[in-house]
């Protein structure tokens, strides 16, 4: 081995050092910071001192280090990672889904029974009431239960997915709005407005809904 590839080995490992220390201090600046720029730089500067120190060593001895590690591309991280953009880079930044995602869903019950609906509500009800110490108020009719039973659910629609409530077909819809709800927009008794699309609004999708498949239909092999 020539005392230049001696030297070429040498720089390489303070490079090891020099980018271990950078590395150190830029995780101390971030101070916990996910996703830190300067830490994802300092992270690619010495595995790259890391991987080059290697693959030295292993030309010159045909020995390697415990690191087990392959080169990275600094602008091609930089691209796949969102790296590298400062603010002015940001606001200009191509954004291909540009538009806000707006998901609607309509599920359609059958109510076999109106008073065990009911039942079933006040139960919900009654316990809320018990619980912040209000007074107990009865439930008069099938859309109090309904409201009654998402409120318990906060809001979700699996809070009706009881034996007195049965499902029938149903749909969700996938839409991209140029702009994001504004309930003050709309009067609390306008149930159409809020759902409806705009000029620039797209339908990317829907998903319907069967709760019974016809079982009796299905092949089997």
């Amino acid at each position: 081995m020539t005392d230049d590839q001696y030297a070429e080995l040498t720089v390489a490992l303070e490079a090891v050092f020099a980018a271990a220390r950078a590395h150190l201090e830029a995780v101390k600046a971030a101070d916990g910071r996910i996703d830190d720029d300067g830490v994802w730089r300092a992270y690619v500067e010495l595995n790259n001192a890391s991987y080059e120190y290697d693959e030295r060593l292993l030309d010159a001895f045909g020995e390697v280090t415990p690191w087990d590690v392959d080169a990275i591309d600094p602008d091609e991280a930089d691209r796949h990672f969102g790296a590298g953009l400062d603010e002015e880079d940001a606001d200009t930044a191509d954004d291909p889904h540009p538009h806000v995602l707006s998901i609607r869903q309509r599920r359609d019950y059958q109510v076999p029974s109106v008073a065990a609906l009911i039942r079933v509500a006040e139960t919900s009800r009654q316990s809320a009431a018990h619980a912040d110490g209000e007074p107990e108020e009865p439930v008069e009719s099938v859309s109090e239960a309904v409201l009654e039973l998402l409120q318990a659910g906060d809001g979700s629609l699996a809070a009706l997915d009881i034996p007195e409530l049965e499902p029938l077909d149903g749909i969700v819809t996938v839409t991209e709005v140029e702009a994001p709800l504004d309930l003050d927009a709309y009067e609390e008794t306008d149930g159409d407005g809020p759902y409806r699309l705009n000029a620039g609004d797209r339908l990317v999708g829907r998903l319907d809904e069967h709760p019974y498949s016809d079982l009796n239909g299905v092949e089997t092999a």
